[in-house]
């Protein structure tokens, strides 16, 4: 008898998540740049919700819908004030389903 490997991708974990979106206002946001910053460029690959990505010009760029507020971010950005990250408003941002 043979057991067939299962795949278990991040995706199909964030699925059980759900966000309620804060409309106009986003609780991170990446201030101005023209080039971004090794850590910034970093972001696009590294968040797990995959909420960074390069614009047409090359800068980077946050969707906070979806963000599961992991910190990430705040730890390879904050401190350059690259990224401005606040915890969003009560009853705003991502509802675990498990936990």
């Amino acid at each position: 008898m043979t057991v067939a490997a299962t795949k278990l991708r991040v995706e199909d974990k964030l699925f059980q998540n759900r966000y309620l979106v804060d409309p106009g206002r986003p609780h991170i946001t990446v201030r101005p740049h023209e080039h971004p910053s090794a850590n910034l460029r970093a972001l696009t690959r590294i968040c797990p919700a995959k909420c960074y990505e390069l614009n047409d010009k090359g800068q980077v760029e946050i969707a906070a819908d979806g963000c599961m507020e992991c910190g990430t971010c705040r730890v390879l950005c904050e401190a350059s004030g690259e990224v401005v990250w606040n915890y969003p408003r009560g009853g705003f941002g991502v509802l675990f389903k498990f936990g």
